[in-house]
């Protein structure tokens, strides 16, 4: 983390580093909102069963209860909190079904929970930001191509170190593995998931000892997993290894759009990696995981996938594709490396100083006139000597102190001071503005981002 915080995993910024948190946020909607995507926001809390239906990460879940619990409360009337934003989005594109256009567009940014261990990277509670589109029965495969070139134009425009948004499609994994014999899909994918922590060795005893592999099935499914190509170059190379299956045929072709796409209009961005995964179960096509080059260690900073059918109503299914942030984890590695700071902790640009308490209103409306104009003022509290006015402006990081005094013909004089050059000029509240680049708190990239 940046900094250390009281409850380990519960992250809480100082107010410049929430300015970079902010920055992060704004910047997001902005590329999402220019791409036609509507915001939502749904609930904290959903059923215990509603979460869990779909992967068994109970675990990892914090229940919601009252402390004066019921004794009549059940299991199935129990409230925990989501612990991530898919799930929600889901039960909510049932419910509102009726209300919604397909397919239909949606970015959300919004605090989740999850009961992991805490470490950089990795929070209790911290903030993801989603987008998907959900069609209403089918939905067109060349959103699994759009959604990755809004990704990239999205990340694109952070203060973070160049990415890699690795892409694999689960047909293509499941199709091989039918293809050399091992029925157990599912089961082969959670293990290829474990590759970069537990290493390609233990992964194919696993393989063997918990999928019922044989060590030649293993070793062709760790072949697949090696392949990686900026190109759809990989498309020759899975034929290469002489597997035959239908399923594998379709994922290769969907992956080769995905890929041939991105790498034409966001070059070096965007990787085709067989090793790629993911854990849940609801991933049906099209995966996706995001890392920053020269960072790996922190793990993916944002993922997600194609799922045919993650919601359904009736005879009613609404397959999706969608990609998720994880925003707390890209601002913590922001902050921990410098990759970018605030340039000044408040929002004033300007403190109105007092020449006298009398003065104080007189002050406002000086403070009035600039606010109007969009300058973020605030006006001194005490009529202190000037000096420690100003002094109190350093402290909070206030550019400029605004001086007004009256003239022997009774008509009042205004003067501003940058107080960083020692600069003074005459100036009109109804008229001066401050130079663009200090009229808000911005966010100053490193000159690297690479370290």
């Amino acid at each position: 983390m940046a900094r250390t915080t009281s409850l380990s995993g519960f992250p809480e910024w100082l107010p410049e580093e929430r300015i970079v948190e902010q920055h992060v946020l704004d910047s997001l909607r902005r590329t999402f909102e220019l791409h036609g995507f509507s915001s939502i926001e749904t609930r904290a809390v959903e059923t215990v069963e509603q979460l869990l239906r779909k992967g068994e990460i109970d675990k990892e879940v914090y229940g919601v209860s009252r402390l004066q619990q019921d004794e009549d409360s059940s299991r199935e009337d129990a409230l925990a909190l989501h612990f991530d934003l898919t799930v929600p989005f889901a039960r909510y594109v049932v419910e509102n079904s009726g209300h919604l256009t397909f397919p239909f567009r949606r970015y959300q940014i919004q605090k989740v929970w999850r009961g992991e261990r805490p470490q950089e990277g990795r929070a209790r509670e911290f903030t993801q930001a989603d987008i998907d589109v959900v069609g209403d029965g089918t939905l067109a495969f060349r959103y699994d191509v759009e959604l990755a070139l809004v990704m990239i134009e999205a990340l694109s425009e952070l203060p973070i170190p160049p990415f890699v948004l690795r892409v694999n499609n689960r047909k293509l994994a499941e199709g091989f593995y039918r293809g050399v014999g091992l029925t157990d899909a599912p089961a082969v994918l959670r293990e290829i998931d474990k590759l970069e922590k537990i290493g390609a060795e233990q992964v194919s005893r696993n393989l063997q000892d918990t999928v019922g592999a044989t060590p030649e099935q293993a070793e062709a499914a760790l072949y697949l997993a090696a392949i990686r190509t900026e190109d759809t170059s990989f498309v020759e190379r899975v034929r290469e290894l002489g597997v035959s299956n239908e399923l594998l045929d379709e994922g290769l072709d969907e992956l080769a759009e995905v890929v041939g796409e991105a790498s034409r209009r966001a070059p070096g961005k965007v990787v085709a990696d067989l090793s790629i995964a993911r854990g849940l179960d609801y991933y049906t096509g099209t995966v996706y995981e995001t890392v920053l080059v020269g960072h790996e260690q922190l793990g993916s900073v944002c993922s997600g996938g194609r799922y045919e059918s993650l919601a359904s109503s009736g005879k009613k299914t609404y397959p999706g594709v969608g990609l998720s942030i994880g925003v707390t984890r890209l601002v913590t590695r922001i902050l921990s490396r410098s990759m970018a700071r605030a340039s000044r902790s408040v929002p004033s640009a300007v403190l109105v100083a007092l020449n006298d308490d009398a003065s104080w209103s007189a002050a406002q409306d000086v403070a009035g006139q600039l606010r109007a104009r969009g300058i973020a003022t605030e006006v001194a509290a005490t009529a202190q000597k000037f000096g420690k006015q100003i002094r109190y402006a350093e402290r909070r990081g206030i550019p400029f102190v605004w001086f007004s005094s009256v003239a022997e013909d009774g008509s009042p004089t205004h003067e501003v001071k940058d107080i960083r050059s020692g600069e003074q000029v005459a100036a009109d509240p109804a008229s001066w503005q401050p130079p663009a680049e200090d009229l808000h708190a911005t966010v100053l990239r490193a000159a690297t981002t690479n370290d």
